[in-house]
């Protein structure tokens, strides 16, 4: 099999530049661990880079089973550490029991949907390095008081540092995207604990956003008691506050949390 169609339905934009597939996996940290897993290698131009570093042991998850056929042929040293998965609904403890890097070009349709499931499992994942829609980039690295500070940079800020590597031009792609793309970076941070529920800190960010012209008085009042202390900070909207703000809201939410809640 030397030719693999591309498949719309999967998001499937095959990177076609090797100094840009290098730069990319020079752009891993080993530091933490030598896990690693490739989320949709497709074609392999990842793979070939990521497979040729001894110290790396490497998993690869594909969807596309064309993709997986032509990853046997061309990589058969790697027999079973190919993985035909849809990443959205593995057991991750199922790839490794230690925590592991993930690092792909992920497909634009379902980047959100990757990055949540990253979240969800934040301990299994200290580092992430991928290529995406360039406009989801600049909103993950995007900060307070920035009209593109929403949900994701929130809560990957929360738990990652996050950095903006390079832009990808959509000519080097087979067939090319019809945006750009851009590579980015994160590393787990230090925090343990948030000091309330993690799954009330996701509820107001994303309450929140979900109302984001609103301010949050308006848009949290459901969450919220009757008379509050927090009534500067709750004249404000949703992206004028940082992650250690939301942080502080979710906290005075859990200890005044009304009990039909």
């Amino acid at each position: 099999m030397d030719y693999v169609k591309p498949k719309k339905s999967l998001g499937q934009h095959f990177l076609t530049d090797h100094n840009i597939a290098q730069k990319i996996v020079r752009s891993l940290d080993t530091s933490s661990t030598s896990n690693v897993v490739e989320l949709g290698p497709g074609k392999g131009i990842l793979t070939k880079y990521l497979h040729q570093d001894e110290k790396i042991n490497l998993r690869l998850v594909e969807i596309d089973g064309e993709s997986v056929s032509w990853l046997h042929q061309h990589y058969p040293s790697l027999g079973n550490r190919i993985i035909q998965a849809d990443f959205l609904k593995i057991d991750l403890k199922e790839l490794f029991v230690e925590p592991f890097l993930l690092i792909g070009n992920f497909p634009y349709n379902i980047s959100s949907q990757i990055f949540f499931r990253v979240l969800e499992n934040k301990d299994q994942v200290p580092g992430v390095v991928c290529m995406i829609q360039k406009e989801v980039s600049e909103r993950i690295a995007s900060k307070p008081g920035s009209k593109a500070y929403g949900i994701l940079s929130v809560l990957l800020q929360t738990f990652y540092e996050v950095e903006f590597l390079f832009t990808v031009n959509e000519k080097v792609f087979d067939p090319p995207p019809k945006v750009k793309s851009a590579v980015i970076k994160f590393k787990r941070n230090g925090r343990e604990t948030l000091g309330c529920d993690t799954s009330l800190y996701f509820k107001v960010v994303k309450t929140a956003f979900n109302q984001r012209r609103k301010m949050l008085r308006n848009s949290l009042k459901n969450l919220l008691p009757e008379a509050t202390e927090k009534e500067r900070m709750l004249q404000r909207r949703p992206e004028q506050l940082s992650v250690e703000e939301f942080i502080e809201l979710s906290r005075f939410i859990e200890k005044n949390l009304p009990k039909n809640v």
